[in-house]
């Protein structure tokens, strides 16, 4: 409609916001989760999405209770430590916890590769704070997963 209306009007300088406008509305429809990071839209290597990720969370969590009402008089402080023993221990070596292994992700640095020890450290770190989960970015990544440099990837 628009181009109907002003495209015959003025020459060149609609013509032109004509297509200015059409390619900004391409951009935004272009942009998902990673692309800054250059990571695909979809398949394996994309971003892990919310509901997937929350589902491992949940699955290594629930390990961790299990493990620690039947060995620690579940003690909530001890589910903790069964929690974070769990991820530094799993994504450290592995690449993935339990429930990541489950769902199909893995924790890689951003330039891609194995997180490695150290990253897996401070992610486990942060992560048993429960705050730098829920404060993330426009890439879907926790400040867990920024200040150690790594991000949650589909397999």
């Amino acid at each position: 409609m628009f181009r109907r209306r002003y495209a015959g009007r003025g020459g060149g300088a609609n013509r032109g916001a004509v297509v200015s406008l059409c390619t900004v509305v391409d951009r935004r429809e272009a942009s998902y989760p990673g692309r800054r990071l250059g990571l695909p839209a979809q398949g394996s290597g994309s971003i892990a999405g919310a509901g997937r990720r929350l589902a491992a969370v949940t699955l290594d969590w629930l390990g961790s209770l299990f493990v620690s009402n039947a060995f620690l008089d579940g003690n909530p402080w001890a589910t903790l430590g069964v929690f974070a023993s769990l991820h530094l221990l799993t994504v450290g070596t592995v690449g993935s916890s339990p429930g990541h292994l489950l769902l199909g992700m893995r924790v890689e640095r951003l330039g891609g590769g194995w997180a490695g020890p150290v990253p897996a450290m401070v992610r486990t770190g942060l992560l048993c704070l429960a705050v730098p989960a829920l404060i993330f970015d426009a890439d879907q990544r926790g400040l867990h997963d920024r200040v150690p440099g790594t991000v949650l990837v589909r397999r």
